[in-house]
């Protein structure tokens, strides 16, 4: 939701008139009506073109908003466009209630038209847009929308990230995989956290569309896929107390399981051909099998699996002597192959000890992670300025790295309830930073906290929801 009118808009090549055919569509009221009968007036976004003002106005309470010119003459047109992924494969000749500016007018007014389409779960977007009676530009607003399911910052955020889930796939983006089991994990800690389930619909499409992908059950060749979805069904089944997602976590961890060895005294391999051994898979590991024995009934075997991992990764040594995690083992030494301290690989282990003392009263593993938390929060390499910067991070969302910082502040987040607190200053210092310098007017985050806003896609949305989830 944004806290003051944003006056970005652009101005666009001149097009043949081709209003495309969009279905009506109808919530508590059905499109076109009266924007005198607006119960709400708040003027989102604007733009200019030739003197004229084109200005979105959206009424919150019935989720939907209309087009106003002002400043033009008779023969100027108005209209909306209406997305439903934000924008981002827009045609641009949709016109929603176009209407032109009659003789003896300066001004004129669209239609009121919905946000969204709840029948279909569609998550909307609008923008205002317009031109000159006597010039082929076209002028339009940045996109906007209603603060249905977005009253405040993580539910803005979290409705932000759904205009990324692909209804066809079930999958953010139309194809993410381990980052799209990250992206629906933080829409079920949003669940929790903020008590809104209009997105609960996401669990069901993306296990149905889903299950039988792959090998099944959410399993793949590599291990830490297979985790990450693991924990996002151990998620699923908090929220739902569905069964299947239980179990569909269990054959994840029993997947994992069938590729731990001898190799380096024990470990899981990183992928199904047997070559590296890593933090993060043994990190994920570690969480997932405690978090099972936590659900089952007088499980003994997911809690010792957590236990022989948790003893077996201190001695690789992959913390380091700053107490950061580094991002492997050297298979020639069977100790810290020295390699990058991923951000992640922070916030997983931090997650994965502290469900371990949750289970086993362990204080060594919370001591850890308080250690852990600590180099992270205080790193100039990490943190610098107190904010949390992967390492090499790029302007653009894209590659794995992009999911990174949200693993790892979700770890921290879970680490700072444990803690009583602890790190509730680090995390509103990034909380705010994200949302004053990394944010638009769709309330969409890039990948850098400290700003500037530089694009976003489903991996630097989820970070941005896993912050503002774990913010007190």
């Amino acid at each position: 939701m944004l806290a003051a009118v944003l006056t970005v808009g652009v101005v666009l090549p001149a097009v043949p008139v081709r209003a495309a055919v969009q279905a009506v569509v109808c919530n508590r009221y059905c499109d076109g009506r009266d924007a005198g009968s607006a119960a709400g007036d708040r003027i989102a976004v604007t733009s200019a073109l030739y003197g004229r003002t084109f200005r979105l106005h959206v009424n919150d309470t019935d989720a939907m908003a209309w087009a106003t010119v002002d400043g033009g003459q008779a023969g100027d047109q108005v209209w909306l466009d209406r997305s439903f992924d934000g924008g981002r494969t827009w045609a641009g000749d949709s016109r929603l209630g176009v209407t032109t500016v009659p003789a003896g007018s300066t001004g004129w007014r669209t239609g009121q038209y919905n946000v969204d389409d709840w029948n279909t779960t569609g998550v909307g977007a609008l923008r205002a847009c317009g031109k000159a009676g006597d010039r082929p530009e076209i002028s339009c607003t940045s996109w906007a929308r209603s603060n249905w399911n977005a009253w405040d910052r993580r539910t803005a955020a979290a409705t932000a990230l759904m205009m990324r889930f692909d209804r066809g796939t079930g999958l953010f983006d139309g194809d993410g995989w381990w980052t799209g089991a990250n992206a629906l994990t933080a829409v079920i800690d949003n669940i929790r956290r903020s008590g809104m389930h209009s997105y609960q619909y996401a669990i069901a499409s993306t296990y149905d569309k889903n299950v039988n992908a792959r090998q099944g059950q959410f399993r793949n060749e590599y291990l830490d896929d297979t985790g990450w979805w693991g924990l996002a069904w151990v998620a699923a089944y908090d929220v739902t107390g569905d069964s299947r997602y239980l179990s569909t976590a269990r054959a994840d961890a029993d997947h994992m399981y069938s590729y731990w060895d001898a190799t380096c005294g024990g470990g899981v391999w990183w992928k199904t051909d047997r070559k590296n051994k890593n933090a993060i898979e043994n990190s994920l590991y570690i969480q997932l099998n405690a978090m099972l024995s936590q659900r089952i009934s007088g499980d003994v075997t997911y809690r010792g699996r957590a236990q022989q991992a948790w003893a077996w990764f201190q001695g690789t040594g992959m913390i380091n002597g700053s107490s950061l995690v580094n991002d492997g083992v050297n298979l020639s030494t069977c100790k810290n192959n020295g390699d990058v301290t991923w951000s992640y690989n922070q916030g997983v282990l931090i997650n994965a000890l502290v469900q371990l003392n949750k289970l086993t009263g362990d204080a060594n593993a919370l001591s850890v992670a308080r250690r852990i938390g600590d180099a992270m929060t205080g790193s100039t390499y990490l943190s610098p300025g107190g904010i949390l910067r992967e390492p090499n991070e790029p302007d653009a969302c894209s590659g794995d790295g992009a999911s990174f910082k949200g693993a790892a502040i979700r770890g921290l987040g879970v680490l700072n309830t444990a803690a009583g607190g602890a790190y509730n200053t680090y995390l509103t210092r990034n909380a705010d930073s994200a949302y004053s310098r990394d944010r638009d007017s769709l309330d969409m985050y890039g990948s850098h906290w400290a700003g500037p806003f530089a694009g976003t896609n489903h991996s630097c949305q989820h970070s941005a929801l896993d912050l503002l989830n774990a913010a007190p």
